[in-house]
């Protein structure tokens, strides 16, 4: 767990220099297994109402920024809801 932790720091202080690798450990992590899964793309369901899922792109090795910051706001929601 201290990797992904360590992870989730520098997502946290630079979320535009994310590995997309990286970011997919976060997101197993906490998501559990991708529902859907390219050598591009992964899309993970999450367990509430709405707009029920995290979708994340790898760009040149990277998370995209935008997409990073979602996954954070989905992690505070989901450990709001524990």
């Amino acid at each position: 767990m201290a990797k992904i932790d360590q992870i989730l720091e520098r997502m946290k202080s630079n979320p535009e220099n994310i590995r997309f690798g990286d970011l997919c450990k976060v997101c197993d992590q906490y998501f559990g297994e991708a529902r859907q899964r390219s050598s591009s793309h992964r899309v993970y369901k999450m367990p509430w109402q709405g707009d029920p899922r995290v979708n994340i792109q790898n760009k040149k090795g990277k998370g995209k920024t935008y997409q990073v910051k979602q996954v954070l706001k989905a992690i505070v929601k989901l450990e709001e809801q524990s």
